[in-house]
C-alpha cells in the first residue's frame, strides 16, 4: 500500500526534484533526467513534459469590451525577485533560471522563433540579431593603427586592443508585458490574455562610450526592449519551468502559472485607452508622480470594465 502511494505522489508532483534525487542511482543520471524532463518512478521513465492549459477560443462577436495593456515588471520589487533568480547550475536538487535567461536561451536556440524587434511584431529578429543587440565589441585606436600598417595583431594585442561590452544577465531587472483585457460576454467574465513580452537593459552600443568633454554619453545608462517575444509561442518552454521557491522546493508553479494568473507587481507605461498613442510619459512629461496616478486612474478602468458588466 505503501508504495503505492509513494508512486501517486510521485506522478502528482509537477516537478518534485526531492522524490526524483531520492531514486536515482547516481547524480549523474538525476542530472540527465532534469535535463531531458524525466522522472525515475520504479523501474519505469516518466516523461514530465507538460502542455500548457489550452486558451478557450474567442470570436470576436464574444468580446463585450476590451483594453489592451503595456506594463513594466521590476524585478527589484520583493515580490518580483523570483522572476530574477539565477542558478542554472543549481545543486543537486535545485535548478532555475530567471525568466529573461530562459527566454533568451530559447530564442537564441531556435525553440522560440517569434522574436521581434519592438512591441509591432514586425522585424523578426534571428537568433544572430539578438546576440548583436546583446553585445558590442570594439577595436582600440592603436589596434587600428598597427592594422594599418599591414600587420596582424597578435593574440596578446588583440585580448590587450579589444573590448567586449554585453547585456547579460544580472544587468537586466526590467520585463515587459503586453496584453489584453476583455470581457468575454459568453462566459460573463473578464479575462486576461498575455500576448508579448520582452526584456529591457543597458545598451551595449553605447556603454563605455564618451563624448567630446570626456563624460559618458547621456543615454549610457538608459534601458532599450532588447527583444520581444509573441507570448503564445513561448508558453511550452515557460510551463516546463519553474519559479523559484525559497518556502518549498516540491511546490512547483511554472512560469506560464505566474504569468496568466498575474503573480507579479508591475506599473501600466501604455494602454490602448491613453490619452494619445504614445506611452503615459509621452502626454505627461517630467511629473512622475501624475504618471503613477494615470497608471492607476487606467487599472481602475479596468475593474470598472467588469462592474458596468453587471450595472444597468
Amino acid at each position: 500500500m505503501k508504495k503505492y502511494i509513494s508512486t501517486f505522489l510521485v506522478l502528482v508532483s509537477g516537478f518534485a526534484f526531492s522524490q526524483t534525487i531520492l531514486n536515482a542511482s547516481s547524480p549523474e543520471e538525476f542530472r540527465q533526467m532534469r535535463a531531458e524532463n524525466k522522472q525515475k518512478v520504479g523501474d519505469t521513465i516518466v516523461d514530465k513534459t507538460v502542455k500548457p492549459l489550452e486558451y478557450g477560443f474567442v470570436e470576436d462577436k464574444d468580446i463585450l469590451k476590451s483594453m489592451f495593456v503595456w506594463e513594466i515588471i521590476d524585478m527589484n520589487d520583493k515580490i518580483n525577485q523570483p522572476l530574477y533568480y539565477d542558478n542554472p547550475d543549481g545543486l543537486l536538487a535545485t535548478q532555475t533560471r530567471s525568466l529573461y535567461q530562459l527566454l533568451l536561451d530559447a530564442a537564441t536556440s531556435g525553440k522560440i522563433q517569434e522574436v521581434y524587434d519592438d512591441e509591432n511584431f514586425v522585424t523578426k529578429l534571428s537568433p544572430e540579431g539578438i546576440q548583436k543587440r546583446l553585445e558590442s565589441v570594439r577595436v582600440s585606436d592603436a589596434a587600428i593603427d598597427i592594422l594599418n600598417t599591414g600587420r596582424t595583431l597578435t593574440d596578446q594585442e588583440k585580448k590587450e586592443y579589444t573590448d567586449i561590452f554585453k547585456t547579460t544577465t544580472d544587468k537586466v531587472k526590467v520585463l515587459k508585458i503586453m496584453g489584453m483585457w476583455f470581457i468575454d460576454k459568453r462566459d460573463g467574465q473578464m479575462k486576461y490574455r498575455p500576448l508579448g513580452i520582452a526584456a529591457m537593459g543597458p545598451d551595449p552600443a553605447v556603454q563605455g562610450r564618451t563624448g567630446p568633454d570626456g563624460q559618458p554619453l547621456a543615454g549610457a545608462n538608459e534601458l532599450i526592449d532588447l527583444f520581444w517575444i509573441y507570448y503564445p509561442s513561448a508558453r511550452d518552454i515557460l510551463a516546463n519551468n519553474y519559479v523559484y521557491n525559497r518556502k518549498n522546493s516540491s511546490a512547483d508553479l511554472s512560469f506560464d502559472d505566474i504569468i496568466n494568473a498575474r503573480r507579479f507587481s508591475s506599473i501600466i507605461y501604455k494602454s490602448s485607452n491613453g490619452l494619445g498613442d504614445g506611452t503615459i510619459k509621452d502626454y505627461i512629461p517630467r511629473n512622475a508622480d501624475e504618471q503613477i496616478e494615470e497608471s492607476d486612474r487606467i487599472k481602475a478602468q479596468i475593474l470598472d470594465m467588469e462592474n458596468d458588466m453587471w450595472n444597468y
